[in-house]
């Protein structure tokens, strides 16, 4: 479980409470769901115990059904790909490593959150988190607070917002450490994606 938290939190990132029911069904009809979502992320992540936060950035692409890649360009690269039943560290094309769903049965359950907070699927983050939101305009705000002790342990408090798109996601996690996540550049259809990330699926 710790080795693939620490794989989880090199992937992405999110900070939150949980108090009267979110205005879920409206912030799920103003978020617009593509086929396929590709942009660009900087990725900001304190270290309790650091004063300087360590920074990347890099692109990453969500496609329905299939999966999510995160390809870390700065300051190294680095590029995770996540589906239902697996996740996999590519290095170069070569494959560093791989957890299956069927070998550590938690890979399931985290690729869900990701879908889910990439994809701005409240329903199904429901399942698995209490969620307080507020609605703005043609924005929105969403803090979850997970249901179960042992998924708060490994993932923390996760905050959101956007509008048609999630923009920024915050993570506080029980350890202290804190991440923010800023997605920008974004863009959909099959053009978003180039040949080469579309041949890691």
């Amino acid at each position: 479980m710790k080795r693939l938290c620490t794989l989880f939190w090199m992937t992405l990132l999110c900070v939150g409470a949980s108090a009267a029911p979110a205005p879920v069904a409206q912030i799920q009809a103003m978020l617009a769901k593509p086929a396929v979502l590709c942009g660009r992320f900087d990725q900001t992540k304190q270290l309790v115990g650091m004063k300087k936060p360590l920074a990347s950035r890099g692109r990453f692409c969500v496609l329905n059904g299939k999966g999510i890649l995160w390809r870390t360009l700065q300051p190294f690269p680095n590029t995770l790909r996540l589906t239902r039943d697996e996740i996999v560290h590519f290095q170069g094309e070569r494959v560093a490593m791989r957890l299956e769903a069927r070998q550590e049965p938690t890979v399931r359950m985290i690729n869900s959150v990701l879908f889910s907070l990439l994809s701005g699927d409240l329903a199904k983050l429901e399942t698995l988190f209490e969620v307080d939101g507020s609605v703005d305009g043609a924005g929105w705000k969403v803090a979850l607070k997970a249901r179960e002790a042992a998924l708060a342990k490994a993932i923390g408090t996760i905050s959101l917002d956007g509008g048609a798109y999630v923009r920024n996601i915050h993570i506080d996690e029980a350890s202290g450490d804190r991440t923010a996540i800023v997605f920008s550049e974004i863009k959909t259809g099959d053009t978003a994606i180039t040949a080469e990330e579309a041949g890691l699926f």
